[in-house]
């Protein structure tokens, strides 16, 4: 199942740095519980991509084991 708003989220960092980032394949979604997350190739992209996702993770990782508390709580 498509989690398409970690890919929006990288692609959006990643255009700051270059306009070729609109033709990223950043991709993310689920396969039962599990989170996949596909990030660039290369090193730098990587760390950076990384950087954009790691935040939201644990709250990512909430959800998918069941968690009901609201989204928008901090």
């Amino acid at each position: 199942r498509p989690v398409p708003g970690l890919a929006e989220a990288m692609r959006a960092a990643s255009l700051a740095s270059t306009p070729h980032a609109m033709l990223s394949r950043a991709q993310a979604g689920l396969r039962g519980s599990t989170l996949i997350i596909n990030l660039p190739g290369s090193p730098r992209a990587t760390r950076e991509n990384l950087g954009v996702v790691l935040p939201a993770l644990p709250h990512a990782l909430e959800k998918i084991q069941g968690s009901t508390a609201e989204c928008g709580s901090p």
